[in-house]
C-alpha cells in the first residue's frame, strides 16, 4: 500500500440520525488533527447532497466548547440525506473531490452509506485517482453485518427501556391495554430492548412482536387476552415491521397509498395508523374499554439527555479508528468485536471490506426470541444490557401486603 498522501479529507453523516452519530464525527475530527497527512477536514452539509453541490464547512476550526456540546447532541449536526447515489451521482461527487484535492472520505451511516463509499472508491480506483474511503457504522436498528453491534443502538435501546419503564408504571396505576409501536423495519433489536428495564415478574412489556416472527391477528389478540385475564392489564411492544403470516407487513396492508422513500421502503414511522389499527382490533375483539396506543417515532433516535455512556465512547472510537485505518489502508468499514461480557464487557475494533457491509442487513438471531415468538430470552438481555450503559431502577408499592 502506498504511503498516505498529504491532501484534504471530507466527512459526512447519512441516513436516519442517532443519539451518538455526532460522537463519531468528533472522533474523526480529533484523530484527523493528529495526522499531518490530512491538511483540511471538510464537513459535507447534508451528506452526498452537499458533496454534489460543493457545500462544506471547515471542521478543524471548531472550538473545544462546540465539540463538547456536539458530543452530547443527538441527530446529525452536519445534516443528513436519504439520497441513494448511483454511479452517475457518485461521478459528480468524485469530480468535486478531485477539484478540492480530497483523498480521504469518511462516511457515517448504515449499509447504504457503506455502498456509497464502495461505489465512489471503486470509481476513483478505475480513474487512477487515489482515494481512501471509509465507512463508520451507525444505525439504531442494529442490523449491519460483521459488527457485533452498531453505534446508535445502545442509546436507542436505553430510550426504549426507559420509555417502557414509565409506560408500565402508568399502566399499573390505571390498568388496561397499552400498545407501543417501535422502529425496526427488518430487525427486532430495538423492540426487544423494551424489556431491559424490567425488575418484577409482572412488569411490562408483557408481549413483544418482531419482524423475524410473523404473527396472525388471532394469535396477537389471543396473547393479549391471556395476559389481561391473568394480570388485569397488558403492555405490548410491536415492531413497525411486524408481518402477518403471509409475510406482508401489517403496516403495508393498512396503507391506502404506499409512501416510499428513495430506497423503495414503505413509509412506516411517519404515521400512527398501525398503532391505532391494533388498538381498534383489541377493543373490538376483547371488549376492553381502556386501550391506548402510541407510535414512538423519531423520538427514539433524537431524544436529548439520554445517551448511553458506552454508546458514546464506542461511536467516538469508531470515528477515530476510521482515520487510523485510512493512514494504512485503501478502504473499509469499521466494525466492533465483543471480547468480554457482563461486568467484564469489552470490545475491539477492526476493519472489514466495504463489500461485506454494503446493502446488506441482518436479523435478530433466533436464540434471542422465545419459543412463542412473543418475547425475548435471557441471551438477548445479556447481549443488549451492556450497550445501554445501565437503565434506571423503578419502584412500585401496589404489590406490597395490605394492612
Amino acid at each position: 500500500m502506498a504511503k498516505a498522501a498529504r491532501a484534504n479529507a471530507v466527512v459526512g453523516q447519512s441516513g436516519g440520525p442517532t443519539g451518538v452519530i455526532n460522537a463519531s464525527l468528533v472522533g474523526v475530527i480529533e484523530e484527523a488533527k493528529k495526522h499531518p497527512e490530512i491538511k483540511n477536514l471538510y464537513g459535507a452539509v447534508h451528506a452526498v447532497e452537499g458533496m454534489v453541490k460543493d457545500e462544506f464547512i471547515n471542521l478543524k476550526k471548531l472550538t473545544l466548547a462546540t465539540i463538547k456540546d456536539l458530543i452530547a447532541s443527538p441527530s446529525s449536526a452536519l445534516g443528513s440525506s436519504r439520497d441513494k447515489p448511483d454511479e452517475a451521482y457518485c461521478a459528480k461527487i468524485l469530480e468535486v473531490f478531485k477539484k478540492r484535492d480530497i483523498r480521504y472520505f469518511f462516511y457515517i451511516g448504515g449499509n447504504d452509506s457503506a455502498n456509497t463509499a464502495h461505489i465512489i472508491n471503486t470509481m476513483a480506483a478505475k480513474s487512477g485517482y487515489e482515494l481512501r474511503a471509509f465507512h463508520i457504522p451507525k444505525t439504531i436498528d442494529n442490523d449491519l453485518l460483521v459488527t457485533d453491534h452498531c453505534p446508535g443502538y445502545g442509546t436507542a435501546a436505553k430510550f426504549e427501556a426507559c420509555a417502557l419503564i414509565g409506560d408500565d408504571l402508568d399502566n399499573r396505576s390505571l390498568p388496561g391495554i397499552k400498545i407501543d409501536c417501535i422502529m425496526g423495519r427488518n430487525a427486532g433489536f430495538l423492540t426487544a430492548a423494551a424489556v431491559l428495564g424490567k425488575r418484577r415478574d409482572d412488569d411490562g412489556p408483557h408481549l413483544l412482536y418482531f419482524p423475524e416472527k410473523p404473527v396472525s391477528m388471532d394469535k396477537f389478540l389471543g396473547d393479549i387476552e391471556g395476559v389481561y385475564k391473568q394480570l388485569g392489564r397488558c403492555v405490548v411492544a410491536v415492531s413497525e415491521g411486524v408481518c402477518d403470516t403471509d409475510g406482508v407487513l401489517w403496516a403495508e396492508k393498512l396503507a391506502r397509498e404506499k409512501e416510499t422513500d428513495a430506497h423503495g421502503n414503505v413509509q412506516l414511522s411517519g404515521t400512527g395508523a398501525l398503532a391505532d389499527f391494533l388498538a381498534g382490533k383489541v377493543k373490538g375483539k376483547i371488549g376492553i374499554k381502556r386501550v391506548r396506543a402510541d407510535t414512538f417515532g423519531y423520538l427514539q433516535r433524537s431524544f436529548a439527555g439520554l445517551q448511553s455512556s458506552v454508546d458514546v465512547k464506542e461511536a467516538r472510537q469508531c470515528g477515530r479508528m476510521a482515520v487510523k485505518f485510512a493512514m494504512k489502508e485503501n478502504s473499509g468499514s469499521v466494525a466492533i468485536e465483543r471480547t468480554g461480557s457482563g461486568k467484564k464487557y469489552a470490545v475491539n475494533y477492526f476493519r472489514t471490506e466495504l463489500s461485506n457491509v454494503a446493502e446488506k442487513t441482518k436479523k435478530m438471531p433466533d436464540e434471542y426470541i422465545n419459543a412463542e415468538g412473543n418475547g425475548v430470552t435471557e441471551a438477548f438481555v445479556e447481549y443488549a444490557m451492556p450497550l445501554t450503559g445501565g437503565v434506571p431502577r423503578s419502584e412500585y408499592l401496589g404489590n406490597r401486603p395490605r394492612v
